[in-house]
C-alpha cells in the first residue's frame, strides 16, 4: 500500500517528505487494514444508503438545471489526478462563474442545495471514490491541482496517503465557507491563511496514524455534522 521510497514520483522525494514517509513504511499492515476497511464499509454504505441517492438526485434535478452529480478533477495519494464524486449544490458550471472555493452566502448556491449543505450531505457520493480507491474515509482532503501546486515541501507529505472525506482539519474548518465571505480574494486567502492552518492537523495526523485515530475522526465528524461538536 505503500511505495518503496525509490519508486515515489519525484516530486515527492523531498527532504521534508522523509520524515513522514519513515513513520508510515513501519504501518504497512494498519495500510492495509485501512484500505481493507474502505472497501468493505463503502459497500455497505453504498447498498444502505442508495434511497437516500435516489431522493437527492431527483430533487437536485427538479430544482435546477444540470446533473445531480458534481465531477471535478482533484489531487489523490501520489499526486494522481481523479474525478470526485458530489451531488450538485450549485448552479451548473458554477466553477466557471466564480472561484474554487465557496464562500459563505455564495449566489451560486441552488435552494435545495443550500439544504444539502447545510446537512453534509453532498459528500455522501465520494463513497464510489472511496470503492474505486481514489479516497479513504478519513484523510487530507483532495485539493484542486492549482491549490497542490502551491503547496511547500512538507505539505507534500500529505500526497503519500490517499486523499479522505473527513479529518481533524475538515472537522476544525467546517464552517470554512463563512471564514472565506469577507475576503477580498477567497483563492488567495484560502491558499495564504487558511490552508496552511489546515496542514498542520494534516500533518500532525499522519505522525500520530493509527486505525484508532481514524475512528475516533470518524465519529467527531458525525458529532460535528449533528451539532455537538
Amino acid at each position: 500500500m505503500l511505495k518503496k521510497w525509490e519508486k515515489l514520483p519525484e516530486n515527492l522525494k523531498k527532504e521534508a517528505v522523509k520524515p513522514y514517509y519513515d513513520l508510515l513504511s513501519k504501518k504497512r499492515g494498519s495500510l492495509l487494514l485501512k484500505r481493507v476497511f474502505d472497501i468493505i464499509m463503502s459497500l455497505i454504505m453504498l447498498v444502505l444508503l442508495s434511497p437516500v441517492f435516489l431522493v437527492l438526485a431527483i430533487a437536485i434535478k427538479i430544482d435546477s438545471p444540470g446533473p445531480a452529480f458534481f465531477r471535478q478533477t482533484r489531487v489523490t495519494k501520489y499526486g494522481r489526478e481523479f474525478r470526485i464524486f458530489k451531488f450538485r449544490t450549485m448552479v451548473n458550471n458554477a466553477e466557471k462563474l466564480g472561484t474554487q472555493v465557496t464562500v459563505g452566502k455564495d449566489s451560486r448556491i441552488t435552494k435545495v442545495g443550500s439544504f444539502i449543505r447545510d446537512c453534509r450531505l453532498d459528500e455522501i457520493p465520494q463513497l464510489l471514490n472511496i470503492l474505486l480507491g481514489d479516497m479513504s474515509f478519513v484523510g487530507t482532503r483532495p485539493e484542486v491541482t492549482k491549490y497542490v501546486e502551491r503547496y511547500t515541501d512538507e505539505m507534500l507529505a500529505t500526497l503519500l496517503l490517499p486523499a479522505g472525506v473527513t479529518s481533524q482539519a475538515s472537522i476544525r474548518y467546517k464552517d470554512e465557507a463563512e471564514l472565506l465571505e469577507k475576503a477580498e480574494d477567497a483563492d488567495e486567502t484560502y491558499v495564504n491563511e487558511i490552508l496552511p492552518e489546515k496542514m498542520k492537523y494534516n500533518l500532525s495526523d499522519i505522525k500520530k496514524f493509527s486505525l484508532g485515530a481514524e475512528l475516533k475522526t470518524m465519529f467527531q465528524t458525525v458529532g460535528a455534522v449533528l451539532g455537538k461538536d
